[in-house]
């Protein structure tokens, strides 16, 4: 049955260990990304660093999170 149901299951994909770091190192990157952005959208001139930092380093963690999460969900880790 060649149809869009066809009862099969695809496995992880077979990926070599050097294009799965690849695969972590853009998670990290785009994630480093999303931090700068919400620290910058965070920050207003003349208040402290301080809670902008925060803000990006929870932005960052939670976008890394939510990209290790579901690349591994798709099987590509």
């Amino acid at each position: 049955m060649n149809g869009l149901i066809t009862r099969k299951v695809l496995g992880p994909l077979n990926l070599s260990l050097g294009i799965k770091v690849l695969v972590v190192v853009i998670c990290a990157l785009a994630s480093v990304i999303v931090g700068i952005v919400a620290a910058l959208l965070k920050h207003t001139p003349g208040t402290p660093k301080a809670p902008a930092v925060l803000v990006g380093g929870g932005a960052f963690g939670g976008s890394l999170t939510l990209c290790l999460l579901t690349m591994s969900g798709l099987g590509v880790l």
